[in-house]
C-alpha cells in the first residue's frame, strides 16, 4: 500500500510542474513514479527510495537539459507591444511629412513622420511602418509587388 504514496507524490509534483513549467518537478515526479512502480512490484521500502532517487537524478542530468533546449528552440519569441507594429501597413489620414502627420494603424490614430526627408505622403495613401519612435510611427510609401506568374506559366511576352 506504500506504493500509493509514491504515486500521490508523483501527482503532486506533476501539478507543481504545471504551475512552474521548469521541467524539474516533472523529472522528480518521474523518480517518484519509478519508486511507486518498484513498491507495486514488491520491492522493500529502502529499494524504492534508491530507485526513486536514481531515476530522478538520471532524468535531471540526462533528460532535462535536452528537453529544456528543445523547448527553447521550438518556442519562437513573440513580438509584442510597439515592435509588433513594425512591418504593418497603415493609412495616412493627415498628410505625413518628415516632421508631422497622422496615420490609422490597427484601428488607432498614430502620430507619424516620413522616413525620408523632403517626402510628403498624402491622405489616403497606404504606407508601411518602418519603425516606432516613441509614440510616432515612422512610415514609408508601400511598394506594390509586381504581379508574377506561377511557376511553369510564361509571363507576358513569351
Amino acid at each position: 500500500m506504500g506504493w500509493l504514496w509514491w504515486f500521490g507524490l508523483a501527482l503532486v509534483l506533476g501539478v507543481i510542474e504545471l504551475l512552474t513549467v521548469d521541467l524539474m518537478f516533472l523529472m522528480l515526479a518521474g523518480g517518484a513514479a519509478a519508486g511507486g512502480l518498484a513498491g507495486a512490484l514488491g520491492a522493500p521500502f529502502w529499494l524504492q527510495i534508491v530507485i526513486a532517487v536514481v531515476v530522478a537524478v538520471l532524468l535531471l542530468v540526462l533528460v532535462r537539459p535536452m528537453a529544456v533546449d528543445k523547448l527553447r528552440k521550438s518556442t519562437p519569441e513573440a513580438v509584442t507591444n510597439v515592435r509588433a507594429h513594425v512591418g504593418r501597413t497603415a493609412t495616412v489620414i493627415s498628410d505625413v511629412t518628415e516632421r508631422s502627420g497622422r496615420v490609422k494603424l490597427e484601428g488607432e490614430v498614430w502620430s507619424a513622420r516620413t522616413e525620408s526627408p523632403g517626402q510628403m505622403l498624402a491622405a489616403g495613401t497606404t504606407v508601411l511602418v518602418m519603425k516606432i519612435d516613441g509614440a510616432t510611427a515612422v512610415v514609408a510609401p508601400q511598394i506594390q509587388d509586381m504581379p508574377h506568374q506561377p511557376y511553369g506559366q510564361p509571363g507576358p511576352g513569351y
